[in-house]
């Protein structure tokens, strides 16, 4: 079990799916995952799901707006925690960043920030307040590494490692680099060049992690989800596999 009741900043501290179908995300994760989940009103006709692993927070799901989101596509987003929203956004901006959304109150939960980093890639900051963030990390069904695939390595690395004091280990170079995102000395993430064939702007891919990776991608796509790179081995490492759920936001699953 990997419970936790803080983080500390410069971690990943939640995931948040933006879909088309709420209710449908909510029946294939919870199958998949073996989530519940709680609706917070958030309106007369909107909602925010918080999905349950053992009665923790283990991610959260809402409906893209028809007509303020109507380009963006369904999505995985991860928050990054720390201690002055504001000050991050400023940050943010003096590494070349750009503010999405600037700093704000969501109620007395906490404070955040939609920013887009020097190579084009979203990402959320959280200043938790009563909302500490997620509940569970790093075992079977709950959220365990965060992947930067990105269209310039070298320039994602300055933003953040400057941003959030990580650590970059591996090469740039080479025909299929990796590098690693640590945090006080710990493997939170890593970070890839985006493959000339793809049709995607920079962006985060969230993993989760899994007791069998073939068996978990096998039961996504019983339940509509398209496998978009098959269960393959990392020699030394793990098992993973890259899923794209029947509303077409993408994710990982791995096994150590």
């Amino acid at each position: 079990m990997a419970e936790t009741n803080s983080h500390t900043p410069g971690s990943f501290c939640w995931i948040e799916l933006g879909t088309s179908n709420q209710t449908a995300a909510k029946e294939f994760y919870g199958k998949l995952f073996d989530w519940t989940y709680v609706d917070m009103p958030m309106g007369p006709d909107a909602a925010y799901t918080i999905f349950k692993l053992r009665d923790r927070d283990v991610a959260a799901a809402y409906t893209l707006d028809e007509v303020k989101q109507a380009n963006v596509p369904p999505h995985w987003m991860p928050y990054i925690a720390t201690k002055d929203a504001d000050a991050t956004v400023k940050r943010s901006l003096e590494l070349g960043g750009e503010v999405i959304a600037p700093a704000f109150d969501v109620f007395d939960l906490g404070r955040m920030a939609v920013l887009k980093d020097p190579t084009g890639a979203i990402h959320n900051i959280w200043q938790a307040a009563k909302n500490t963030g997620l509940g569970v990390t790093n075992e079977p069904g709950a959220f365990c590494w965060g992947q930067l695939n990105t269209s310039d390595m070298n320039k994602a690395q300055n933003y953040y490692t400057a941003l959030f004091n990580w650590t970059a280990h591996g090469d740039a170079g080479g025909a299929s680099p990796y590098t690693e995102w640590h945090q006080n000395g710990v493997p939170i993430g890593g970070m890839m060049n985006l493959p000339p064939e793809a049709n995607s702007p920079a962006h985060w891919l969230v993993y989760f992690a899994v007791e069998d990776c073939d068996a978990t991608a096998e039961k996504a796509q019983s339940l509509g989800a398209q496998c978009c790179v098959a269960p393959t081995d990392i020699p030394g490492v793990g098992r993973f596999a890259v899923l794209a759920d029947p509303q077409g936001a993408f994710f990982a699953i791995y096994r150590a």
